[in-house]
């Protein structure tokens, strides 16, 4: 993803808050979550991690390729076996470069019969090659892009297992784009329109079928080592009261070092089509104006040995929660 930055200076306060957010030690969470009395399943991590590693060892899922396939196999498998009611859409999608690959979403829909409903997604697919790399050399190598894309997707994929077990109020659907992360670099269109193409075409799609859910949440770039979620402007913008619940319940149930009242630049990502589709949605991604985004963005470290545990389980509990709180 390029997500065009509108960088905002921060007051003083804001850098105090941020401090003590993230002063907070990994002890005082535990006690925190243990404290507050959950209405959601408790969000197991270990198997979050297992699912982000099954995506990883298909190697990097870039489209047209072998791996990309064989994990949508396995993603269209795992959801069914969830009890989903689960599609692949798309069409042929030309990418800046001028090449064209069959899009691939993957919509997992659980009481589909609810007219009240809940989104959630993250992107599957993984960017060709590790641009951002600190090494030039390496500039055109594909990475694993376990943090973004596959971070999110596991977290997802816990959450339906969980959903399987226990089901919330509301229906809940997920969608897994693709092609979020093949864009051109420093893409100077309003919009950045050659990223995010699998939620563009979505985006279309539901406003043609008239698609509704009280919200969306998007999940980008969830599993790495000291996250930092703050809240970027088109979330604030869009989505002010759903932004002010899911950060609330985030720092209630013990996760503030991570669920930051920080504000933040404007970052083009899934959740800025899925707000032109009427569905109020927000950005949770490991992303700061003053450090920018995750630290091993779209380079060769971007893989399993950087994933967190802690950052999985903070992700998918709130988002858990905040669903499970519906009424």
């Amino acid at each position: 993803m390029n997500k065009k930055l509108l960088i905002i200076p921060l007051i003083a306060f804001f850098g105090l808050q941020g401090c003590k957010n993230k002063s907070k030690s990994n002890d005082e969470e535990t006690t925190d979550s243990a404290v507050v009395k959950l209405v959601s399943p408790e969000f197991n991590a270990d198997s979050a991690y297992l699912y982000t590693k099954a995506q990883v060892d298909f190697g990097p899922r870039i489209p047209g390729t072998p791996a990309h396939q064989k994990c949508a196999d396995y993603l269209v498998a795992r959801l069914k076996s969830f009890g989903a009611t689960v599609t692949v859409n798309g069409e042929k999608t030309k990418t800046y470069d001028g090449k064209s690959f069959q899009l691939k979403n993957i919509e997992a829909s659980f009481n589909p019969e609810k007219k009240e409903r809940v989104l959630v997604t993250a992107h599957w697919d993984t960017r060709p090659f590790s641009d951002q790399d600190t090494d030039p050399s390496n500039h055109n190598k594909p990475f694993d892009a376990a943090n973004d894309g596959a971070s999110g997707v596991a977290v997802i994929l816990e959450m339906a297992r969980q959903i399987q077990k226990t089901q919330p109020n509301v229906g809940v659907d997920f969608i897994l784009w693709d092609l979020e992360d093949y864009g051109k670099a420093n893409d100077e269109t309003p919009d950045e329109v050659t990223w995010c193409l699998g939620s563009q075409y979505w985006s279309k799609n539901a406003i043609a079928k008239g698609y509704k859910a009280r919200y969306g949440i998007n999940l980008d770039m969830v599993g790495g080592g000291n996250a930092q979620f703050t809240q970027d402007e088109i979330s604030r913008q869009s989505a002010p009261d759903v932004v002010n619940n899911v950060w609330a319940i985030g720092n209630e149930i013990g996760f503030g070092s991570y669920f930051v009242n920080l504000p933040s630049g404007k970052l083009v990502d899934d959740h800025f089509w899925m707000n032109k589709a009427g569905v109020p949605s927000i950005d949770i991604i490991h992303y700061n104006d003053n450090s920018g985004f995750y630290i091993n963005w779209h380079t060769q470290l971007d893989n399993l040995a950087n994933i967190d545990r802690n950052t999985l389980k903070a992700t998918g509990q709130t988002v858990l929660e905040t669903i499970f709180r519906e009424k």
